[in-house]
């Protein structure tokens, strides 16, 4: 009997890329593990990793999806991940989530929901990391989307769980936005936030199923109307509506088309390769935020004296304007 192989380490980049390659998932987790890693050895270690697996990214098709709690995202999820892994395509599920250090996040919980993806060889199912401020887990989603495109998964589906902002960040590092709806025609429309939909590259209304189908094209069609009146993500791309049903997978295949199609159409026109420009100078941004929050949180001399300043400025004893001056001042800048 050969022996086994030993386990690549945890920061040796070499095991780690030529493990990622292969994709191998318990280095894929390992090398996931080390990018979400806070430690100041595991980032440099895994920027090299990253750096060294940029020539194996970028084919994959990244797809963001939002949805309001109820609208049945985590089925969806698992079941357009497994018609496309059934159609010979390896699908990686990742989230961004940052106030799961306040809520635990969801995604856990979602992963015994997609039942079908968390057993299925060809699929990927990540959490997003379990803190930290959104520029932080954005830019570290983008190091585990780039991972897994490295490993060989194809297709990338990154759910935003928070709101508001995080639905910007995941359309800013996806090349097609889905926002899933709930067929509830006039009432639900009332609650759509317009910025959303401005994101969004597609609107498909869920549970367009049994009794719900005439609701769901009657939401569908409301949809529609509304779209007219705001501004398009691409003037490439008018923005379609769909109904489908994670349930009984009616209208999966003609959505997963409709993401093939707008690829096709933004490539011609040249504003596919452009928006992936501007998604890797946002990633920098990202970055460039996260580690200037670190460098705040761990200067000594701001964090004896940070506690007096929030006091102050709570009591109202010292403008917010000022406070700030205070801190740049501690920090010699």
């Amino acid at each position: 009997m050969k022996p086994r192989p030993a386990p690549a380490s945890f920061t040796d980049i070499a095991l780690l890329s030529h493990g990622v390659r292969k994709g191998e998932r318990a280095v894929l987790a390992r090398a996931i593990t080390l990018a979400e890693s806070k430690r100041t050895d595991h980032q440099h270690a895994a920027r090299e990793l990253v750096q060294d697996l940029l020539p194996q990214t970028g084919d994959a098709v990244r797809v963001g999806i939002t949805g309001a709690p109820g609208v049945g995202k985590s089925t969806s999820i698992d079941t357009l991940g497994s018609y496309l892994t059934g159609t010979g395509h390896k699908v990686a599920v990742l989230a961004v989530d940052p106030s799961s250090a306040r809520t635990g996040g969801s995604i856990l919980g979602d992963k015994t929901r997609m039942a079908r993806l968390a057993v299925d060889p060809n699929a990927f199912i990540r959490p997003s990391p379990a803190a930290g401020t959104l520029g932080g887990v954005a830019a570290k989603t983008r190091e585990t989307m780039l991972i897994c495109e490295a490993a060989g998964y194809d297709v990338i589906l990154v759910e935003t769980v928070g709101i508001g902002q995080s639905e910007t960040a995941v359309a800013d590092m996806t090349d097609f936005f889905l926002a899933l709806m709930l067929p509830g025609a006039g009432d639900e429309l009332q609650g759509i936030k317009k910025g959303l939909v401005e994101l969004a590259d597609m609107i498909a209304v869920n549970k367009a199923d049994g009794d719900n189908i005439m609701r769901a094209r009657a939401a569908a069609a409301e949809y529609r109307a509304a779209l007219h009146i705001l501004s398009p993500r691409s003037t490439s791309w008018q923005v379609p509506v769909l109904t489908y049903s994670a349930l009984t997978e009616d209208g999966i295949p003609e959505l997963w088309a409709k993401v093939l199609e707008h690829r096709e159409k933004l490539s011609k026109t040249g504003e596919f390769s452009a928006r992936r420009r501007e998604q890797q100078v946002k990633w920098m941004w990202a970055i460039l935020e996260d580690r200037w929050r670190g460098r705040i949180a761990s200067d000594p001399k701001l964090r004896a004296k940070l506690p007096q300043i929030e006091k102050a400025v709570a009591e109202g004893r010292l403008s917010p304007a000022l406070a700030v001056d205070d801190i740049l001042a501690t920090l010699g800048w």
